[in-house]
């Protein structure tokens, strides 16, 4: 009975490690987030073990020939799963039947450059891969944009792809959720594993607000609320969020480079939440179409929320009791999506 067993799992085993490759697309591929973000996904961290995949590399003609030698590295790490490396700038090869696309590459913000220029130039740039999305993917990819300003661009490559529903369409706040995590297990000396259902509310900037009064510490076998593990309602009102907001910025300015490797694992973490699902009873945060909410935000926003997850759909955690001091903050940060999307809409339509 034992020896049946094995084989008919060595059986599902084998045909499972057969199945059809997924193709993914990673934009602005040749930079240093990607380079972090790369071999995960070919390794299998992603998208599973016994799941192929056929990685696409876009990014700008100037930055071909670094491609290349993204995708020699990548052979030499000699993956079983990595079936194809496709190297292109070209949207319609980039974009071709894909099922899910990490946008990575954006304009960055330059010396000098006032926040309306920088707008100007993203909104360009998603309008393009939006359409791009429209006509070549496959309907239900899930897109996910990391390229800042984060939620606006995600607005607008939606916009620009009309036939791909709105819920295929999120942007990166696990990066700074996977930040408040951190912080508060750091002040309570347990690891980051024993720290749940922290929020990030609204925008990928320095007016996010990350929210733990819904979020549990297990402290040596424990579960408890995270203001009485923490027990400094100053702090947690206080530095607490205000080094979740500026934790980008300090990173930059200690390595004179920004976040990589950790927003490399954040993406990690969001695709593979997509794929798989959230745990039963833990939340995470992202970045998604606001409509039909229940916490009184404007509707046509990217906005980050509490999120769950099964079956490749996720659905806000609806209900929570929202204190004065919450809605104020969360009530700002809306404020600014709404002068950003404003701004990007007037772009868009020129």
């Amino acid at each position: 009975m034992l020896t049946l067993l094995t084989s008919m799992y060595l059986v599902v085993r084998a045909v499972s490690s057969q199945a059809e490759p997924i193709r993914v697309v990673v934009t602005g591929a040749a930079g240093q987030i990607a380079y972090s973000l790369l071999y995960s996904i070919a390794k299998g961290d992603v998208f599973g073990k016994d799941q192929p995949i056929i990685l696409i590399l876009l990014d700008i003609p100037p930055m071909l020939p670094v491609l290349d030698g993204v995708v020699m590295e990548l052979q030499d790490c000699a993956l079983p799963l990595l079936r194809e490396v496709i190297p292109t700038d070209k949207v319609e090869v980039g974009f071709k039947d894909i099922d899910a696309a990490i946008l990575v590459g954006s304009m960055p913000r330059k010396e000098g450059m006032e926040r309306k220029d920088l707008l100007k130039a993203n909104v360009a740039i998603f309008k393009t891969q939006g359409a791009a999305l429209d006509k070549y993917a496959k309907k239900t990819v899930k897109v996910l944009v990391v390229g800042n300003p984060a939620n606006t661009n995600c607005l607008i490559a939606s916009k620009s792809a009309p036939s791909i529903p709105k819920e295929n369409f999120s942007c990166l706040t696990r990066l700074d959720h996977n930040r408040a995590c951190s912080q508060v297990a750091m002040r309570c000396g347990v690891s980051s594993d024993n720290v749940k259902n922290v929020i990030i509310w609204g925008n990928h900037s320095s007016t996010q607000y990350p929210d733990v009064h819904h979020a549990k510490v297990n402290v040596r076998g424990s579960e408890m609320a995270a203001y009485d593990a923490v027990k400094d309602e100053a702090w947690l009102r206080g530095d607490f969020i205000s080094t979740v907001q500026q934790r980008g910025a300090a990173v930059i300015k200690a390595r004179k480079l920004s976040s990589a490797m950790s927003a490399a694992k954040a993406i990690c973490d969001h695709m593979r939440d997509i794929w798989f699902g959230t745990k039963e009873g833990e939340f995470i945060s992202m970045g998604v179409y606001a409509a039909g909410n229940s916490y009184g935000i404007p509707e046509d926003l990217i906005y980050s929320f509490p999120i769950q997850i099964k079956n490749k759909t996720w659905k806000m955690v609806d209900g929570l009791p929202i204190n004065d001091f919450s809605r104020a903050k969360m009530d700002a940060t809306a404020a600014e999506l709404v002068e950003e999307r404003d701004t990007a809409l007037d772009f868009l339509s020129q």
